[in-house]
């Protein structure tokens, strides 16, 4: 069932069954904590639970109230777990679909009446930061909303957090989208106060109707906002979006799944991360004007087979201390084209470059031209990618993935080589061309110290259910420990490898990590 808070939530038998299950031994452990401590454990859980241990003790009872932080959030008063949540949490998608409305109707329900008893009830302490988490479904956002604005007025609250979530996932309609957007602007137009208190704002399936209404709402107003997460969200197909906010704080800028033809941040100061997973666009997606403090970019998106690829250093022309860059190429085809000495101005600075999503027949060695331009790098991760529930459309019907078109480097460079570590996830000694990259990075890497060579982490749910096992292409990780010595002789192997290297080989797969 859901549960509102505190001990309003429990009828008289949850009350008995929480006590029944806490024995007196337990009790007088707990009870010799401090109340800073238990507040830390509380902390730790969501609302709903720790409303549930007001009913152990008298002293339990006022605890929930004295939280420093409060987190209201809409799927922890749901009567049925979100389905796949902590799957879809782990690959960031939408988990707030397949939802049926009558249970956010519940979990709203319970929610307005939990922030009622925790935010009317005055104590001695300020909760300085509420992280709030809902829809706005029916009137929920009249009864919820002046009870943040008063929290906010009277000094409860200085810091929100907030979430709109959205019962839909990313095949949204456009005028569904256009609406919610509507909603969403007369949300804070109703309670203006709510913006300049907000430092996180995550937002799923708008589109405003004007690209400077959407400038003005997160920028011009939320003069504390340091996070801002957009998922679906623009201002109409090949829309271009500009930021010029020199005296926004905002640190950190996520975008997934977006129609922008193109994002221009042309001022944001303070910006340190940027975060853009999946654009429909086959143009530059990004341009960059003044982001001094920008120091790491993550990229992500699969290309169709007719995508003519970007230059990836006049991607990043201004923008020039990143210190860590990630592309993912989602086992599609390369978005970026050849380049090497043309990236060494943007690659100046960077410490740690990881290549990702890469098909398991692509040959490494092409990711080599990018280490060759940022001699400088410590970390250089790639990662191989096979997964029979994600193939493309283009692939199911006969057309064969297109091969990265880069030349083999001279490694003219090697010598100045800052390298440290080198991973290699998804490793297989059946794929012929990993052994070759590492040992090509191995014989040129002059203080190289660790070769990281990784197992998949976590199996895709997806394919399991689709009874994909990974085929003779991609291998299987080496688990033997003999196994795993018989690969690390070869890859240091002198009538192979160029150049003796000392650096440690490390084998870590899910159940073991082994040192040769």
């Amino acid at each position: 069932m859901a549960y509102s808070v505190p001990t309003l939530l429990l009828s008289s038998m949850e009350q008995n069954n929480v006590r029944h299950r806490c024995k007196p031994q337990e009790e007088d452990r707990l009870g010799a904590l401090t109340d800073d401590i238990l507040l830390s454990i509380l902390g730790s859980v969501d609302l709903a639970t720790a409303a549930r241990t007001s009913a152990l003790s008298t002293r339990w009872r006022s605890l929930p109230w004295l939280l420093p932080e409060l987190n209201l959030h809409v799927r922890d008063f749901l009567p049925v777990p979100c389905p796949d949540y902590p799957l879809a949490a782990a690959l960031r998608i939408f988990f707030y679909s397949k939802i049926p409305a009558q249970h956010i109707n519940q979990a709203m329900a319970s929610l307005t009446r939990a922030a009622r008893s925790f935010l009317r009830t005055k104590h001695s302490r300020t909760v300085t930061k509420m992280s709030l988490e809902i829809y706005l479904v029916g009137n929920y956002s009249h009864d919820i909303g002046p009870l943040v604005r008063d929290a906010i007025d009277n000094g409860t609250v200085r810091e929100l957090d907030l979430t709109i979530a959205d019962d839909k996932d990313f095949r949204c309609k456009r005028a569904d989208m256009l609406q919610k957007a509507r909603v969403v602007d007369g949300f804070f137009s109703t309670y203006p106060n709510v913006l300049p208190c907000l430092t996180r704002l995550h937002l799923y399936n708008l589109r405003f109707a004007k690209g400077d209404m959407l400038h003005r709402t997160l920028f011009d107003c939320c003069k504390q906002l340091q996070h801002l997460s957009l998922d679906h969200c623009d201002a109409g197909d090949g829309s271009v979006w500009q930021i010029d906010a020199p005296s926004s704080g905002l640190r950190v800028l996520e975008l997934r799944y977006s129609y922008l033809k193109r994002l221009e941040v042309l001022c944001l100061p303070k910006l340190e991360l940027l975060r853009w997973e999946v654009w429909l666009h086959n143009e530059t997606p990004l341009h960059f004007g003044s982001v001094p403090c920008l120091k790491e970019l993550f990229l992500l998106c699969g290309a169709d087979i007719d995508h003519p690829g970007f230059s990836l250093s006049q991607l990043l022309d201004g923008a020039t201390d990143i210190h860590t860059l990630t592309l993912n190429f989602q086992g599609e085809k390369l978005w970026i084209q050849p380049e090497s000495r043309q990236l060494r101005a943007a690659f100046s600075k960077l410490k740690k470059l990881s290549i990702q999503g890469i098909y398991v027949e692509f040959d490494l060695l092409w990711t080599i031209n990018l280490l060759e331009a940022a001699p400088t790098v410590e970390i250089f991760g790639v990662e191989a990618f096979e997964h029979p529930c994600s193939v493309p459309f283009w692939v199911r019907v006969g057309v064969q993935r297109v091969q990265p078109s880069w030349k083999t480097p001279g490694f003219t460079s090697c010598s100045k080589w800052q390298l440290r570590e080198l991973h290699v996830a998804s490793f297989s000694p059946l794929v012929g061309h990993h052994m070759l990259f590492v040992r090509e990075v191995m014989g040129r890497a002059p203080k190289l110290e660790t070769v990281l060579l990784k197992e998949n982490e976590e199996p895709c749910r997806k394919c399991e259910a689709m009874g994909a096992l990974p085929t003779p292409i991609g291998g299987m990780f080496p688990r033997g420990k003999d196994e795993q010595d018989a690969i690390a002789r070869q890859l240091r192997d002198k009538r192979i490898v160029s150049s003796s290297s000392a650096a440690k080989i490390v084998f870590k797969s899910i159940a073991s990590t082994v040192v040769f």
